[in-house]
C-alpha cells in the first residue's frame, strides 16, 4: 500500500507541473500549482504512516508503549495545507488584478509586463 501512496504523490506532483508548463491562463496555472501541492500532502502523510498505529493521544484508552503515528508529520501537513490555501488565494488575487489592468489572463499577451 505504501508504494501506491508514493506513486500517487509523484503522479499528482508531475500532473501539476505539467499543467503549469502547458497552461495559457493564470487561473489554470494557480489550480495546477494547488494540484502539485496536494501531492506534497499525500507524500507527508505517507512518510508519517505506521501500520497498526493509533492517534498520538495517550490516556486510559492508549497506554504508553502503544505504537502511534508521528504527530510532527501531521502538524507539517496541516501547516502545508494552510500555506497552500494562502498561496492559492494570493495567486488568484494577483490574477484578478492582472485581468482588471490588462484585460487578459493569458501570459503570452501580457507584453506590457516585459522588461
Amino acid at each position: 500500500m505504501i508504494p501506491f501512496a508514493y506513486a500517487v504523490a509523484g503522479y499528482l506532483l508531475l500532473l501539476g507541473c505539467y499543467g503549469v508548463v502547458r497552461s495559457h491562463d493564470l487561473v489554470h496555472t494557480t489550480v495546477c500549482v494547488s494540484v502539485a501541492q496536494s501531492g506534497t500532502y499525500v507524500l507527508l502523510l505517507t512518510v508519517g504512516y505506521q501500520r497498526g498505529a493509533t492517534a498520538p493521544v495517550f490516556g486510559s484508552s492508549t497506554p504508553p508503549g502503544t505504537p502511534v503515528v508521528d504527530p510532527v508529520v501531521q502538524a507539517l501537513t496541516l501547516t502545508d495545507i494552510v500555506v497552500g490555501a494562502t498561496v492559492t488565494a494570493l495567486l488568484l488575487a494577483l490574477a484578478l488584478q492582472v485581468a482588471k489592468r490588462h484585460g487578459t489572463v493569458d501570459p503570452d499577451q501580457l507584453n506590457s509586463l516585459r522588461g
